[in-house]
């Protein structure tokens, strides 16, 4: 294999691919980027087996020449070296030439020359990256706003695994996505055509970093098989496996009527709790609601440090006295996550799972389970 390549795409490509390398792997074979330069162009591979990533380098962008001198063929190389070597040599077009299937030679045509070792691109993980099962299309911004508005609820702990995953389930023109850890949960739906349906569990942090991916991308292409997902876009390709296990069922434990009502300008209750959780237990977070039509409150009380009371200045309620206590760390990224000017929460009773919903958008749902507390 031989080319000579802009480096700005490929360090592009590099970078990105890279984002599926483990840190540590027992496979000292997963350390390595594939670089398989083809009639397509060069295609940059990376690969933890839970998650691969693949982008195309092609040999022209519009009117620029992208890649020329070329000699097809495929390699192993180090991805970590290739990526710095890469990122730190001088000019704009690098050459690169693998010489005897062991040495890739590297040269930016000024000053800078490096051999690394490589390793014959046989030995790779043989990964199906062609789309099958079902397949949807949809605008990336909605996408990414699906997983931003419902990811971060997903459990980090490996206990339950179905727990970190984003269940995904699509039917009669609706793709929901949600997420729980079991102290909280999120829901988005966006609509999709009538004739898609499939259900699965998605690893919420392989959403995130995907949609971090997308950048100036219009569209994503998502197909969904029986083990894995792959997702489409601009010149890249990502695959991931799925969580297997059922999805527990959340519909049910979301209220569908409220006694309660408060309706508040989101910036003021975020730094209201803010400010309170300074003074909150010792990492519990624990914050304390306290309102009425005439007030409403935020406190937090710690033995060790003291206490603090901020007031809400603008607000509506609804309801009866009520006090409701709660993890402000939960609150805080359902009301972010909404990304409205107000907010309106609704609660049943003290102690039951209350609702965080934004006026103007009944697409997306935040629920959180209250905690005792003085």
């Amino acid at each position: 294999m031989r080319l000579s390549i802009d480096k700005e795409q490929f360090l592009k490509a590099l970078n990105t691919a890279s984002k599926a390398i483990a840190s540590k792997s027992a496979d000292p074979l997963l350390a390595n980027l594939k670089l398989d330069l083809n009639e397509k162009g060069l295609e940059v591979t990376g690969t933890n087996k839970e998650i691969t990533i693949q982008c195309l380098v092609p040999y022209r962008i519009g009117d620029k020449e992208i890649i020329r001198s070329a000699g097809l063929g495929a390699a192993l190389i180090n991805a970590k070296l290739l990526t710095e070597v890469v990122r730190r040599m001088g000019g704009t077009e690098l050459s690169l030439e693998v010489i005897d299937d062991s040495i890739a030679k590297i040269d930016d045509g000024r000053s800078s020359s490096f051999k690394l070792n490589c390793v014959r691109a046989e030995a790779f993980t043989d990964i199906d990256l062609e789309p099958s099962g079902v397949i949807l299309t949809l605008p990336c911004a909605e996408f990414a706003e699906l997983v931003d508005q419902s990811a971060f609820a997903a459990s980090t702990k490996e206990q339950r695994p179905v727990l970190t995953a984003l269940n995904l389930e699509a039917g009669d023109g609706v793709l929901v996505a949600t997420a729980t850890d079991s102290a909280r949960l999120a829901r988005k739906s966006i609509p999709v055509d009538s004739d898609v349906r499939f259900r699965c569990n998605v690893p919420a942090r392989t959403l995130s970093d995907v949609t971090h991916l997308f950048e100036g991308a219009e569209r994503v292409t998502i197909a969904v098989s029986d083990a894995s997902i792959l997702f489409l876009f601009e010149n890249t390709i990502v695959c991931s496996r799925l969580i297997s296990g059922e999805y527990p069922v959340t519909k049910a434990i979301i209220p569908q009527t409220f006694n309660y009502y408060l309706e508040v300008n989101a910036q003021e209750l975020l730094a209201a709790m803010s400010r309170a959780s300074l003074l909150s237990a010792e990492r519990d977070y624990v914050v304390k609601l306290s309102m009425n039509e005439e007030e409403v409150q935020v406190s937090a009380r710690s033995e060790q440090t003291g206490s603090a009371l901020e007031s809400i200045q603008t607000f509506q309620f609804t309801g009866e006295r009520l006090e409701v206590s709660f993890n402000s760390v939960f609150v805080v990224d359902a009301i972010k996550a909404l990304k409205s000017e107000d907010v309106r929460i609704c609660f049943q009773a003290e102690m039951k799972p209350f609702v965080v919903l934004d006026p103007k958008d009944d697409s997306v749902i935040q629920l959180i389970t209250p905690m005792r507390t003085y």
